[in-house]
């Protein structure tokens, strides 16, 4: 399972993350999108930063991830919140009574969603969980900026006053599926007793274009009112990675197309 081998490590990795700006960015969303909007649901939640941070600005926010290795990090965060709750649960099948003014998928967690009808079941998951007009916001790998300017072999280096780590990161391209096969291999050196350890996973990403958002959005019942590359809020283009879609939960269509044709 993506995430399970390190997410012991996972915190350092992204230590250099904006966790900050991107929550206070996603709560200047909240406020133009559903400014009355009280509760949150995160879903693909790792080890709840954004929910955590998201919370210390009064929302209620729930978290959900199928990593159990990342949520042990997120139910430390809980202990002494109030306001932050998480469950283990892969997102396609979560269901909670409770329903959320706004659903969140954060640092990709959509591109994770490698088929049709894995985008249509997650897509669902925030649907049913969100209150009528409810709002979803999500970020994703852009497909004209992918292809544009293609992934590289990446080496990124961390150390804290424990570990040392070296991740070297090297993408393989599908173009026909549209995914990219991220293959991490994480060299780990313990500072203390001097020995070395290896972790290796994949990550499969899919890129997605603003036709197809659109379309399995309004197969679920979402209207998409809004995209923009992440933190800017700029027009997508062909060196925008990381675009930003917001849809807004409405009727489903009455002479909906099966999603069979999509498959």
């Amino acid at each position: 399972m993506a995430f399970d081998k390190y997410a012991h490590y996972y915190d350092l990795l992204y230590r250099d993350k904006d966790y900050i700006g991107e929550a206070n960015y996603i709560d200047s969303l909240i406020r133009k999108y559903n400014i009355r909007a009280e509760n949150i649901l995160d879903l693909g939640c790792g080890t709840g930063k954004h929910a955590e941070l998201l919370s210390q600005k009064g929302y209620k926010v729930h978290g959900v991830d199928m990593s159990e290795g990342m949520l042990q990090e997120a139910y430390i965060r809980a202990e002494n919140n109030s306001n932050l709750s998480f469950t283990l649960s892969n997102l396609q099948e979560f269901n909670l009574e409770e329903k959320f003014d706004v659903a969140t998928a954060l640092f990709h967690v959509m591109s994770y969603q490698t088929s049709n009808s894995d985008l249509y079941k997650a897509f669902s998951t925030a649907f049913e969980q969100l209150l009528p007009g409810g709002i979803f916001i999500f970020d994703c790998w852009y497909g004209p900026a992918v292809l544009s300017n293609r992934p590289v072999v990446r080496v990124k280096r961390l150390e804290d006053a424990q570990i040392h780590i070296a991740r070297i990161a090297e993408p393989v391209m599908h173009p026909n599926s549209n995914l990219v096969d991220v293959n991490y291999h994480m060299y780990i050196k313990d500072k203390e007793y001097g020995t070395f350890g290896e972790l290796q996973e994949v990550h499969t990403m899919r890129y997605l274009f603003r036709p197809e958002v659109e379309l399995l959005l309004e197969q679920v019942g979402f209207c998409l009112i809004d995209s923009f590359e992440f933190i800017t809020g700029k027009t997508p283009g062909y060196d925008t990675w990381n675009v930003c879609f917001v849809g807004q939960k409405g009727a489903k269509q009455e002479n909906e197309k099966s999603f069979t044709s999509l498959s």
